[in-house]
């Protein structure tokens, strides 16, 4: 099955995704009925992160790839910018670690990563690798920062949450401090300025980690910053930026006219 979805003409300004094509395909209620039911508790879950030049017969071996292993994909997001011939994909599958070794896997997406000169190509199986380590920060407003500790208490999120820091200082009888301290993840209160971002000790305590989430912190990180952390930094902020930053974005949409 094949869907391919484009944005209204005012939704994509709103986004900030003006000119970019999405295609995304879904294989509800069918995914599991080519594996036997005595099987499917022993299959595991797959995710693939793919970025290469783009060109013809990428979908084609990505599917092959997984396919020719056993495995069946869930569904596949895939984004193609115009005009910018790079493209961009994430699949879900899930197989059997029986037939299609994680250490197999490993050479299998890496032959495809050489086949399309890819510049990232990241798979992961949550139920057999070791999970990542993350930082949170966090502003003042509490509920992306409560999503995220509830989907981490409950298993959706396969990470380990090192600390959470903020710049808002936050009580010992505080709901989120309680939960913090209930299930020993150490929070870090760093008050910051314009001219003081305290970015030398947000570094220090995020050394250990794999990548940075930013629950709605109300801070602009510098270049600088990025470039020292080098790794992956996730705003789970709300869907309006990148085409307006800063305070009362809501307010800006309203002065645009959109």
């Amino acid at each position: 099955m094949s869907l391919r979805r484009r944005l209204s003409t005012s939704l994509p300004q709103l986004l900030g995704f003006t000119n970019r094509s999405f295609k995304s395909l879904k294989f509800p209620q069918q995914s599991l009925h080519c594996f036997n039911s005595s099987s499917e508790s022993s299959l595991a879950h797959g995710i693939h992160v793919f970025q290469c030049p783009d060109g013809v017969g990428i979908v084609a071996k990505l599917s092959d790839c997984i396919a020719s292993r056993g495995g069946n994909i869930l569904g596949a997001d895939i984004f193609v910018p115009e005009n910018k011939k790079v493209f961009y994909s994430r699949s879900e599958f899930i197989f059997d670690p029986a037939k299609w070794p994680r250490a197999q896997m490993d050479e299998d997406f890496l032959k495809l990563s050489n086949m399309f000169n890819a510049m990232k190509s990241v798979v992961r199986v949550p139920n057999l690798d070791s999970k990542y380590k993350i930082s949170v920060l966090a502003s003042k407003q509490d509920h992306c920062l409560v999503d995220l500790l509830h989907g981490w208490q409950d298993g959706r999120l396969p990470v380990d949450i090192t600390c959470v820091i903020s710049n808002h200082d936050r009580g010992p009888n505080t709901h989120v401090f309680r939960f913090l301290e209930r299930h020993g993840i150490p929070y870090h209160y760093l008050h910051t300025t314009k001219e003081h971002k305290r970015e030398g000790e947000i570094l220090d305590l995020v050394q250990d980690t794999d990548f940075l989430v930013l629950a709605r912190y109300m801070q602009i990180l510098s270049g600088n910053f990025l470039k020292s952390y080098g790794k992956d930094v996730i705003n789970i902020h709300h869907g309006l930026l990148p085409s307006f930053k800063g305070g009362n974005p809501s307010k800006q949409i309203m002065l645009t006219g959109l």
